[in-house]
């Protein structure tokens, strides 16, 4: 399961910036995640909970903000929004598309003491 590695990474994250502005505490954590990015937001919260344990961000409310997936249909020249890779333009029907956007993960925001 790679979400329990994404969140070891988001804690790493957070724990740089804490300790970088010699705060104590996360009080909130707004993760941005793309619709294609191989992570199932119920995962991520599940592994989140387990890895925040005993660090800055015990107790922190994990916020997830979707980002839509975005691919270039080579076909009509549009850019299209899509749920999920292997999915035709909704434009002309076109399974020619190159994913644009919707794939990156990252922190975005922290609420911290």
């Amino acid at each position: 399961m790679h979400e329990m590695a994404i969140c070891l990474g988001i804690i790493q994250i957070v724990e740089e910036e804490v300790r970088h502005r010699s705060l104590s505490r996360v009080r909130s954590i707004c993760l941005e995640m793309g619709a294609l990015s191989h992570a199932a937001p119920e995962a991520i919260r599940f592994c989140f909970a387990l890895v925040a344990r005993r660090t800055v961000a015990e107790g922190a409310v994990l916020n997830i903000v979707g980002l839509p997936g975005v691919a270039w249909c080579m076909n009509c020249s549009k850019s299209v929004e899509i749920a999920r890779r292997g999915e035709c333009c909704p434009c002309c029907g076109s399974y020619q598309l190159q994913v644009t956007a919707g794939e990156q993960m990252r922190v975005k925001e922290l609420e911290i003491d």
